[in-house]
């Protein structure tokens, strides 16, 4: 199967030693998005060995505009991101080993995710998960290919190639404002492909070997702006997540938000205590009873509550799309759950 690869192994800087390396290696991809979804279709028809895909939300329409991995009958069958593209990827190339996981990614589960990879694509799209897995990565010695995008802009980092070179907790007073999402401010698919092209790029070209200075790659398709800036001065001695003496803050909380509000989107998520597993059949019986016909899946159970539609992960995590209420939401919860 290898003449599958030719034209990329003609490719003199890739070649043969770089399609070996990327056959052995085993890629996490953080988040089955925008971003996520097209570095792991470009992974998987490049070759890779295995891959490992993780996000916890479900397809939906406003998806599909950038999206390019997913087709509608996803959305339709409700299917998690992360089990979609697994299906898809799965398609287009038989001989590569993908493993997908539709969870939470939190500081109690991030380590043994990620551990035994040879590289974290970062394809997250909120900047809490992005300081976490910046901090496994570190502490696991496995690099971490930072990556976002939002409107027209985008940008990418490599961080844990060069110890002089800063992490993305050094990085954080000049990233955009995290109000800035694309939930609140849009975004356009070409800027997509190429933050993912760029990330892609960059763990190619590591995987092959080379040795060169990273630079923050920043851009903005609209206004045609481009930027490559070298950062190392911007590396912080007394950084918490890379000093010489580093605590890793970011994987010390031992329990997350209760309940968090999604950014921009009339939604609020809530986990059940100790990440209790949910009985889908049990809540498909709830809705029935209710006069909602339910969606139900290997992952999931949703349907509509009092107006209000609710998504019961297995996993313990809960959706409830129409409210940007906490305390809306639990009351919605606890009327069906007792």
């Amino acid at each position: 199967m290898m003449g599958r690869y030719d034209r990329q192994m003609r490719f003199e800087p890739f070649g043969e030693s770089g399609q070996r390396a990327l056959r052995e290696a085993n890629i996490f991809v953080l988040g089955a998005g925008a971003l996520g979804s097209a570095s792991a279709e470009m992974l998987v028809r490049a070759g890779v060995g295995r891959l490992t895909i993780v996000d916890r939300d479900v397809l939906e329409w406003t998806n599909l505009h950038r999206q390019q991995l997913y087709t509608e009958s996803d959305v339709e069958r409700q299917l998690p991101k992360a089990a979609a593209a697994h299906e898809r990827l799965t398609a287009i190339n038989r001989d590569v080993t993908i493993e997908h996981h539709v969870v939470d990614i939190t500081s109690e589960n991030i380590l043994s995710l990620v551990e035994g990879h040879t590289a974290v694509l970062d394809a997250t799209d909120n900047l809490e998960t992005r300081l976490l897995a910046n901090d496994a990565c570190l502490q696991l010695g496995i690099p971490f290919f930072m990556g976002a995008c939002v409107g027209s802009y985008g940008m990418t980092f490599p961080i844990g190639l060069r110890e002089e070179e800063p992490c993305l907790h050094c990085l954080l007073e000049t990233l955009p404002p995290e109000a800035a999402t694309c939930d609140t401010v849009g975004v356009i698919s070409p800027i997509v492909v190429t933050v993912a092209a760029w990330q892609t790029a960059q763990l190619l070209r590591y995987l092959a070997g080379e040795t060169w200075q990273p630079t923050l790659q920043s851009t903005n398709l609209w206004t045609d702006e481009h930027a490559s800036i070298r950062v190392t001065s911007l590396k912080k001695e007394s950084c918490p997540s890379c000093s010489n003496e580093p605590v890793y803050p970011f994987l010390r909380a031992v329990h997350e938000t209760e309940a968090s509000v999604l950014c921009g989107r009339e939604t609020v998520q809530l986990r059940l205590p100790l990440q209790r597993a949910i009985d889908l059949q049990t809540f498909a019986s709830i809705f029935e009873r209710a006069g909602s016909t339910p969606v139900v899946n290997q992952h999931l159970v949703s349907g509509h509550w009092n107006d209000y539609r609710i998504v019961f992960f297995k996993d313990g995590r809960i959706l409830v799309h129409g409210t940007n209420d906490p305390k809306k939401a639990r009351s919605l919860v606890a009327s069906m759950t007792g």
